[in-house]
């Protein structure tokens, strides 16, 4: 017969490390907004969460699997802040701008921390490697589903069917690049305001009506420019 109280005890042992992971993870997460994924280390998380090397090490058994789970986590969290909202807006241009405006609030939320996407595509760009694939796995996802929302538009005759989707999913994704750098680097004041007038000039040279342009979008938050 079994005991119960080694079962429970080996039941809890599971749920500890997962739970101490996660807290690794978050930890990790911060670290890379703030210096980049490049800038990871078992010792320097180990010294952000007061935990020993070999305790750090033990999750994650190498620095590129702590790159890897971290980017695994940041994709995550990006899913369920701008994609997952948004699925709630009415398939076509409701949908599509609910993405935008929700990739804007993310955009805005990082600007004094950084966008581990953005920062990641820099340091990785030249490389070859499991983390690099990672990283455009994540991005080629997201932008992905930003291209099925385009093609629904057309579908519900929100834009023209002969418009080119995949280059208003690039000139979208363009934007938010732009806003980054502006609102980031340059300290832009104006540039959430631009990143939305491009967004309806975009939905407007490509068929979208006045009408469709005017009913209400999610807000995003006020956009900080980075100190």
């Amino acid at each position: 017969m079994p005991d119960t109280a080694t079962s429970a005890k080996s039941s809890r042992a599971p749920a500890k490390g997962q739970q101490t992971k996660a807290v690794i993870i978050d930890a990790a997460l911060g670290l890379a907004a703030q210096i980049g994924l490049e800038g990871l280390s078992i010792g320097a998380l180990a010294e952000v969460t007061k935990m020993s090397k070999s305790g750090v090490f033990a999750h994650f058994g190498s620095r590129e699997e702590l790159q890897i789970s971290v980017i695994r986590e940041y994709h995550v969290r990006f899913e369920h802040e701008v994609f997952f909202p948004a699925l709630q807006a009415p398939r076509g241009l409701p949908r599509l701008r609910a993405m935008f405006a929700n990739w804007m609030k993310r955009t805005s939320a990082e600007i004094d921390s950084g966008c581990i996407y953005i920062s990641g595509a820099v340091e990785f760009d030249d490389r070859t490697g499991p983390v690099r694939d990672a990283l455009a796995d994540s991005v080629n996802t997201w932008l992905a589903a930003m291209y099925r929302a385009v093609l629904q538009a057309q579908t519900e005759g929100h834009l023209r069917e002969d418009a080119d989707a995949k280059q208003i999913a690039f000139e979208v994704h363009a934007l938010i690049l732009a806003l980054h750098y502006e609102a980031r680097f340059l300290r832009s004041p104006d540039s959430l305001a631009r990143a939305n007038a491009g967004f309806d000039n975009i939905l407007r040279r490509c068929g979208a009506t006045d009408t469709l342009l005017a009913a209400p979008a999610p807000a995003p938050r006020r956009l900080k420019t980075a100190r």
